[in-house]
């Protein structure tokens, strides 16, 4: 296999990778239209972000994946039947404006209502929270390796995978895989949309 080859370089992220996972997805998202609604002050966004980004690395269904040299992350949730991720449960309390988030606490708790309503719940499935490639290296294939690495491991163990693709872009990448759109966009108030989508088991 060629060295270049990003597909060679993807591996389950431990512990000690916690910090660079979320650098990479701070960085990669920063410009993002929904990172930049949710929080407008671009002095602010990275540090929320990154805090963002810790909360769901705690979660004990949590499972991070590197690709390329720190280049490409991506978290994934394995969810039961019946489980939501914790932002997305319709009965999680109003955001404390005390929060870290602050006023932006809103925006979040919000926006997790409407994709609640949205997400499947009907069986077991993997949940793509986030997955995004810095800056110098977007379309080298890097979030292709990603999703063919752990999709094929999905497939073996019969799982079908969610996700919300946050751009026009995301959606067509996730559309050569397989995924289909789950319904019409979300929006929430002003926000971009976002695209709830859905790919059955290939078992």
């Amino acid at each position: 296999m060629p060295k270049d080859t990003p597909y060679a370089f993807v591996r389950r992220a431990d512990d000690a990778d916690r910090q660079t996972v979320s650098d990479i997805l701070t960085e990669a998202f920063m410009d993002d239209p929904v990172a930049c609604w949710l929080f407008p002050a671009s002095g602010e966004r990275g540090r929320l972000q990154s805090h963002f980004y810790g909360r769901l690395l705690d979660r004990h269904a949590a499972e991070a994946y590197l690709a390329g040299r720190g280049e490409g992350a991506s978290v994934w949730l394995a969810l039961t039947q019946g489980q939501a991720p914790d932002e997305e449960r319709p009965d999680a309390p109003d955001p404390d404006q005390n929060s870290v988030f602050g006023e932006n606490g809103a925006r979040l708790w919000t926006l997790g209502r409407a994709l609640a309503e949205r997400h499947p719940l009907g069986e077991p499935h993997l949940y793509l929270s986030c997955m995004g490639v810095v800056g110098g290296r977007q379309g080298a294939g890097l979030g292709s390796a990603m999703l063919r690495h752990r999709l094929e491991q999905a497939d073996t163990d019969g799982l079908a995978v969610y996700l919300e693709a946050s751009s026009p872009r995301s959606r067509a990448l996730y559309l050569r895989y397989g995924f289909e759109d789950l319904g019409e966009p979300v929006r929430v108030a002003d926000s971009p949309l976002l695209w709830p989508m859905w790919r059955q088991t290939r078992r």
